[in-house]
């Protein structure tokens, strides 16, 4: 037993950022400001985009929610998107008038199955949400094609995937719309956060206003020393806007993004190898030419096949003080959805196994090799008695 508690999912943060948080501090510059705007070029440099097709906000729910109201979706429409996600996809499609539309996953990649994809089109399909979870790049070429004979639009919800690239080219640049998350436990974390790229420079401006209640200019732009400029609403907008406090922190993330990337492989194999003879479900193996972000290393425990139910295991884990998450329950099991929508679980069998079953153990670049082998110890032993 370890005496200290390994936090599921904690950030590295280091001298780096305290200082340039401490440095936004005593400038008096807490909010939208040059951070951000520094913070937002970063992003496009690694990402390969132009900066005027970035935006930098306050989380991924918002960067997807005014992806999809600048994209025209509406009440009247319908959603294509995985069933195995967090709540915030779906809660984001139903924020913006339309209707969620759940597709099983690929048992494989845990990915939107695109097989499943085109029966569930309809007259009032108006985009495809995929998620690239856990770090492994959706079927891009696929889910293209399919958007491209039905004239749908595609927003990549990139929130376990930074880093990730799907044959070259990296996620988040293939759709209309990418959006990520700086979320505490994300791989580029700044407490709360997102970003949204804009395929369109228009559309990426009609987002800028969007996230700061219908302006027309930002604080940074008000009250700056380059002179007062007056704002006018232009449309009845949101507070979705990132603060040079998170930016501080983001920028110091996204400069280690690489070494951290590295780091995660690192623990990721180190698992792989340590579990193979073990009667559980470990993830696939990045597919070739992909990159895995590295998001998440999730098991599947089944009780007929490791003599434990998921439930006791996650206990049994946690008693060991080891943190320790799920990722996810499928969307169809949440009670708002099958009030509202009438989703039945069996109605998404993979999802739906997978959901009952999977387990995420630590994975953050945090994480010390002792650790690692304490985490190793921990599950072989409680999977072999």
């Amino acid at each position: 037993m370890t005496d200290q508690f390994i936090v599921f999912g904690a950030p590295d943060i280091r001298q780096d950022e305290v200082d340039d948080v401490v440095e936004s501090l005593n400038s008096g510059w807490l909010g939208t400001g040059p951070k951000v705007h520094k913070f937002e070029s970063d992003f496009a440099i690694y990402k390969g985009v132009n900066e005027n097709h970035v935006a930098a906000l306050n989380s991924c729910t918002a960067a997807l929610h005014v992806s999809l109201v600048a994209a025209g979706v509406g009440p009247g429409d319908e959603v294509l998107t995985t069933a195995m996600t967090f709540c915030a996809t779906a809660n984001a499609i139903i924020h913006a008038g339309a209707e969620p539309v759940p597709i099983d996953i690929d048992s494989r990649t845990l990915n939107i199955d695109p097989a499943s994809i085109e029966r569930r089109i309809t007259d009032k399909t108006k985009a495809i949400v995929p998620v690239h979870f856990a770090g492994r790049p959706c079927a891009m070429d696929e889910l293209l094609a399919i958007a491209k004979k039905h004239d749908l639009l595609v927003i990549e919800d990139c929130a376990h995937a930074i880093e990730s690239e799907w044959h070259g080219q990296k996620t988040g640049t293939f759709g209309d719309f990418g959006c990520f998350s700086f979320y505490v436990t994300k791989n580029v974390a700044t407490g709360e956060g997102g970003m949204v790229i804009a395929k369109s420079h228009e559309a990426l401006e009609r987002i800028k206003v969007l996230s700061l209640h219908g302006m027309t200019k930002d604080a940074w732009s008000r009250f700056s020393d380059d002179g007062y400029k007056h704002y006018r609403v232009v449309e009845a907008g949101f507070k979705y806007n990132m603060m040079d406090l998170q930016a501080a922190i983001g920028i110091h993330q996204l400069e280690r993004v690489e070494s951290s990337w590295v780091r995660r492989k690192e623990i990721w194999d180190r698992y792989q190898e340590a579990f193979q003879d073990l009667p559980f479900g470990t993830p696939a193996e990045p597919d070739a030419d992909t990159r895995h972000a590295y998001h998440l290393y999730t098991v599947a425990i089944n009780k007929d096949a490791c003599g434990i139910t998921r439930d006791d295991m996650l206990s049994l884990m946690q008693q060991a003080n080891i943190g320790v998450g799920v990722h996810y329950l499928s969307l169809a099991e949440h009670p708002f959805y099958q009030e509202q929508f009438g989703w039945r679980s069996e109605d998404y069998p993979v999802a739906a196994k997978y959901g009952s079953e999977t387990i995420s153990l630590p994975l953050s670049p945090k994480v010390t090799d002792s650790e690692v082998d304490y985490i190793i110890e921990t599950v072989s032993r409680l999977i072999r008695s």
